[in-house]
């Protein structure tokens, strides 16, 4: 037998070179990166002679500039703009200025100058000290979004829809980007998801709602308004009872069981036990109303995963799906057996071993993996599955064209809102008309 001759492993050449910190290191002179710090200089001084003042450039010409030169969303330029310059009102905001020295130094100082947008706007917003992004380092970014967009203009005087609005939205992008879950949203993460397309999507449209993606206040107001139904004392905190209220009690008692067991993710520190708050609420929602997403997947890959070993097995199955059976039969639907469901299952999703559904048999089968979920606990959705029309799925596919199962979930509750909304007014109008006539 011939063996290839391995070379000494001194003489293998070096293929990866770990940074020690986040940024590279400056270039330094001579280096291949002068000519673009040049450019980039040269650009910044003619902007700076143009619209600038002795003390710098104030705001509208800095976020303009930075536009313009650095490609940075507008948001993430006003929100650079209160770093630099330490802002806070937006009195203080109109009478600061960013001398071009901070500027500089900031730009250079990590790197930016040839930079890819993506990891310009994250170090934007990166705070000194951490590699990563947590809830609290996108309260500038959100500031500017509120402040700023006209598309907001309404929300002027009401500060507490603006702090729920800003609290939803980060929930949402950590909900979409940071899929481990860690409340540390890495560059990669930041990258790899649609927030940037978000930003510059802000600049370019004036009907926030047209932004599906994060930003659209229709999609808050959904949310909100349906965790406004289910508190019923309005302490915003719920209880299993009002949780298993949801949908007309759409969700079968062993998964909200489950859910404040706090099998899927932790709630929110500080909340009082028994009690789930708004933000972990965003997180429920989003994953029961769009099981097609790896983070809904995962929500209720835990819940169902009763030992925690990674695997859903037909006992774990069965612990829910039996309650599913009562609630089938209460509901004179001609129920569906459950070694004909796992037989169904099992067809659908092809897991890798039989009788063993993994995270990952799940996540490879999308979209059809979140029946899984819904015909072990969620009523409404199964019976729709079970009845379902194929016209009538066609007509639907036709109408909502383009659209993920959260944003049709969303436009067909902010209608009935809507409605909801102008029927009480139509009510109230009428009341006073008869009040009129009467007197």
């Amino acid at each position: 037998m011939i063996f290839a001759s391995t070379a000494p492993l001194a003489a293998i050449p070096q293929f990866y070179f770990p940074q020690p910190s986040l940024a590279p290191p400056a270039p330094g002179p001579g280096s291949l990166l002068e000519p673009a710090s040049r450019d980039f200089l040269q650009r910044l001084d003619t902007h700076y002679e143009t619209c600038g003042s002795t003390e710098g450039l104030p705001q509208k010409a800095f976020v303009k500039m930075m536009q313009e030169v650095c490609e940075l969303p507008s948001m993430v330029a006003y929100s650079l703009f209160r770093r630099l310059t330490g802002a806070e009102t937006v009195e203080e905001e109109a009478a600061a200025a960013v001398p071009r020295e901070r500027l500089v130094k900031f730009w250079t100082g990590r790197s930016l100058v040839m930079a890819p947008p993506a990891r310009r706007a994250f170090e934007c917003l990166r705070p000194d000290g951490q590699d990563y992004l947590m809830f609290a380092d996108l309260w500038p970014l959100m500031e500017s979004v509120v402040r700023y967009h006209p598309g907001l203009e309404f929300l002027a005087e009401t500060a507490e829809f603006q702090r729920k609005y800003a609290e939803t939205v980060i929930h949402r992008i950590f909900y979409s980007l940071n899929k481990g879950g860690s409340g540390r949203l890495s560059f990669r993460e930041f990258r790899g998801g649609d927030l940037m397309d978000a930003l510059y999507a802000l600049d370019r449209e004036n009907d926030i709602n047209k932004i599906l993606k994060f930003f659209s206040y229709e999609h808050f107001y959904v949310i909100y308004c349906k965790f406004w139904e289910l508190d019923s004392d309005h302490d915003f905190l719920l209880d299993k009872n009002d949780l298993a209220h949801y949908s007309n009690c759409a969700l079968s008692y062993s998964i909200v069981e489950r859910i404040f067991e706090e099998a899927p993710r932790k709630f929110k520190p500080g909340t009082p036990a028994g009690k789930m708050c708004y933000d972990d609420f965003v997180w429920f929602i989003l994953s029961e109303e769009d099981k097609t997403t790896d983070t809904a997947l995962t929500y209720w890959f835990r819940c169902v995963d009763l030992d925690g070993d990674g695997v859903i097995r037909p006992r774990e199955m069965l612990y829910f799906y039996e309650e599913q059976l009562r609630r089938l039969e209460g509901w004179n639907q001609e129920p569906v057996q459950f070694e004909d469901l796992l037989c169904q299952l099992h067809d659908m999703l092809s897991p890798a071993k039989e009788g063993a559904f993994t995270l990952r048999d799940l996540k490879r089968t999308k979209p059809h993996s979140g029946l899984f979920f819904s015909a072990l606990f969620s009523l409404h959705k199964f019976v729709s599955f079970e009845n379902r029309d194929p016209f009538a799925q066609r007509a639907e596919a036709a109408e909502f064209a383009g659209l993920s199962d959260w944003d049709k979930f969303a436009k067909i509750e902010y209608f009935r809102l809507a409605s909801e909304d102008d029927q009480q007014e139509q009510a109230a109008h009428g009341s006073g008309m008869e009040s009129d006539e009467a007197l």
